[in-house]
């Protein structure tokens, strides 16, 4: 299966987005040092922060995933970027070039729990 995990930046509130911003070197720095580290080539990011509206940001990561044990180094990475920068994620599974959503964690949401969420991929 195909994982994505993606910032969730649709609905902040005005300090939060401003915040984003001013982090998003910062940020895209962890991504990148993610992506550099696992698998070669398994792992790609997703970088698309171009616009002045954070609403259209894309940035976080697809990865290939077969067992629910693969899912806590991801799950353990975000929840430290969440922590660290105030962050929420949005975690779902890319089928036919086309992503579904299965679960919110992060910041807000409260910390992502690997067990819980292969519950949700059925893994």
């Amino acid at each position: 299966m195909l994982l994505y995990i993606s910032l969730a930046s649709d609905r902040l509130e005005e300090t939060q987005e401003k915040a984003l911003k001013n982090n998003l070197s910062a940020i895209q720095a962890q991504f990148n040092h993610y992506v550099e580290q696992q698998n070669a080539g398994l792992v790609t990011l997703i970088n698309d922060c171009e616009s002045d509206n954070c609403d259209n940001w894309q940035l976080g990561i697809e990865q290939p995933i077969k067992k629910n044990k693969q899912l806590q180094i991801p799950i353990d990475f975000f929840n430290t970027l969440a922590k660290d920068f105030k962050l929420d994620f949005e975690l779902g599974m890319i089928e036919n070039a086309t992503r579904e959503a299965v679960c919110y964690f992060g910041f807000e949401e409260g910390a992502g729990d690997a067990f819980m969420i292969a519950r949700y991929l059925d893994l």
